[in-house]
């Protein structure tokens, strides 16, 4: 088992280990480990003899004195019992360096530092300091003094001050793993202890209570504090304890702690009311009681506290993963985290396009359904109406009307039908560019390095949708030049093929009396409709050849490459700028940094607490 000493250290440690990286419990959606530590926390009123029960557990005067609340910020007191001979000395966690021998200079600095965090005035603070005693004359043990309780604000103090200090006791008091040192002096009523009162609606059941009744000394001859120190007049689970402190003259006399316990002890040893129960009374008896406790309940929180230290770990691990590394100050660095960030989005942008994510089977949704169902609506039927022939064929003959067929009004009737292919050509490389940019938005979105760096991500928009719009106007030249070629050199053989009318002679001509009818017309529609079906289907599959070479190909291969070539020509300063992430982001990645530092600093206190076999 771990001795009573190990234990304790081992939590005073933890605890000092807290307030230097910032965990002082409260209200924050960080993981507290101060919640979970077990502590003694000193509660009561004014002038209850709080700090002259605190005085007399450590042996020393060290505490401010005055009128009004003098307390005005936790004090989380750590004594740590010494060898004899050793010289006793003080030790604040905010001076870690300096050893105060002079217990003087140990009060002085309470103030002083009381005052740094809440001015001259008389307001509170709910920032502790930690003052560690290394003496001979101590047990192992940490004890929290809280302001004060008082009933009505003093001049220079805020009307609020009341209900502030209730709620900072109240915060503390409150903790599961609190043990409360509820003081209460015996001149006074019990029933009205603030207290008690406050212990009571924190913990009903008494059983992180200990009541300690101060002032026996000074109650009126023929009374006596028997009934609540026997637990009759107000039942804990706990023993009550008597203290008699040092009186207001001893205290201007200087008295020495040492001899005020001896006077203690004789007090209750001659005392007829309190003989019986002198071997539990006292300051002194109160410490070891404490102490007692405070390793039994550590000791039994000790597995639950180790466990929550190893899974919140693993939590503020993963968290800062996914918050990432921190962004390196050197330009060289700087620029190997930008271009290891453009390759993360370019390889899910890639995954969007080749089937690992969804989104690229749309651009073959543009290939098999919108284009064919462009090309099916072109507007062939009123451009190849008889009306519209006539005028084509009469146009293109001029004066001299074909003597067979009318081939300069067939390419004037094929040129202008294939302009009409033009829209569609142009349609698929729009549609699928703006695929490919939301491609990219989308990328963008899920390339979670890249969520801190809102610079970066702008930079990365833009230069991929710069590099886009290039690909379509490429894109767009391609195709149509397919369009055009069409348009250049008809398909000789899709004429020759065609069923020739033949003249009773066996010519295959036709009359002039027949050459303008109706009939010859539709013929001619005829022909040259088959042959723009023919073109149809030609382009059908030469539009997505040429859209997915310019495009979808060059998207895939050279998507950044202006950008890397760009941001390879900044200077370090620019660079930095790039990558100015979210303050939030880095503000939530450092205070995960210290409560990870806290947390395996706490395991490595826990793993090197000593067991005796």
């Amino acid at each position: 088992m771990a001795t009573m000493e190990s234990l304790i250290v081992m939590v005073n440690r933890i605890q000092r280990a807290c307030t230097v990286l910032g965990d002082h419990g409260g209200d924050t959606d960080l993981p507290t480990l101060w919640e979970a530590l077990p502590s003694v926390a000193v509660v009561g009123g004014q002038s209850s003899g709080k700090s002259s029960v605190l005085e007399s557990i450590v042996g020393r005067d060290f505490l401010p004195r005055g009128s009004g609340i003098v307390t005005r910020r936790p004090l989380v007191l750590q004594l740590h019992k010494t060898e004899q001979g050793v010289q006793e000395y003080g030790e604040f966690l905010h001076l870690p360096k300096k050893k105060f021998k002079d217990f003087s200079m140990v009060q002085k600095e309470i103030k002083d530092e009381t005052d740094r965090m809440t001015g001259k005035s008389k307001q509170i603070s709910p920032v502790a300091i930690h003052l560690s005693i290394y003496s001979p004359n101590v047990v192992n043990l940490t004890l929290i003094d809280l302001p004060g309780l008082t009933k009505v604000a003093v001049e220079g103090q805020p009307e609020s001050i009341v209900q502030d200090i209730e709620s900072m006791v109240h915060s503390y008091v409150e903790k599961p793993n609190c043990i409360i040192l509820a003081i209460t002096p015996a001149n006074q009523d019990i029933a009205t202890s603030d207290a008690m009162k406050l212990s009571r609606e924190v913990d009903p059941t008494g059983e992180r209570t200990f009541g300690v009744l101060t002032k026996l000394d000074l109650m009126d001859k023929g009374t006596n504090a028997v009934d609540v120190l026997e637990g009759r007049a107000y039942p804990l689970q706990h023993p009550w304890v008597g203290i008699v402190n040092r009186s207001q003259a001893d205290i201007n006399k200087n008295v020495d702690m040492i001899a005020a316990r001896q006077r203690e002890r004789q007090f209750f040893a001659t005392n007829p009311d309190y003989g019986h129960l002198a071997n539990k009374m006292g300051s002194e008896y109160l410490a070891k009681l404490l102490s007692k406790h405070l390793e039994s309940i550590i000791r039994a929180r000790l597995p639950s506290i180790t466990s929550l230290i190893n899974k919140t770990i693993d939590e503020l691990e993963a968290e800062l993963f996914h918050l990432g590394r921190a962004v390196a100050v050197d330009a060289g660095a700087q620029l190997y985290t930008i271009l290891e960030l453009c390759r993360a989005f370019d390889r899910i942008f890639k995954e969007h396009l080749d089937g690992g994510r969804p989104g690229g089977d749309r651009i073959y949704g543009i290939f098999d359904h919108q284009l064919p169902a462009a090309l099916r609506k072109l507007p062939f039927d009123r451009h190849l109406s008889p009306q519209n022939i006539r005028k084509v064929v009469s146009q293109a003959d001029g004066y001299q009307p074909h003597l067979i067929a009318p081939e300069q009004g067939y390419r004037r009737l094929i040129d202008g039908a294939l302009n009409y292919f033009r829209g569609p050509a142009e349609a698929s490389v729009d549609a699928v560019h703006f695929l490919l940019k939301e491609l990219v938005r989308r990328s963008i979105a899920e390339t979670q390095e890249l969520k801190r760096f809102p610079t970066l991500q702008a930079e990365i928009s833009a230069a991929a949708n710069e590099a886009l719009e290039r690909f379509r106007e490429e894109s767009k030249r391609t195709t149509l030049r397919l369009v055009d070629m069409e348009s250049s050199y008809l398909t000789v053989d899709f004429f020759r093929k065609l069923p020739q009318e033949v003249e009773k002679g066996g010519n295959p001509t036709s009359s002039s009396a027949d050459r303008y009818e109706e009939g010859h017309f539709g013929r001619i529609g005829s022909n040259v409709s088959s042959y723009l079906g023919m073109v149809s289907n030609t382009l059908r599959n030469t539009i997505p050849k040429a859209v997915v070479y310019c495009q979808v190909r060059e998207a895939k291969k050279s998507l950044l490459d202006h950008f890397y070539i760009h941001v390879g020509k900044k200077e370090g300063k620019q660079l930095a700028q790039l990558l100015d992430e979210d303050p939030a982001l880095t503000e939530r990645r450092q205070q995960c940094a210290k409560r990870l530092e806290l947390y395996k600093s706490a395991r490595n206190e826990i793993d090197s607490v000593s067991w005796a076999r």
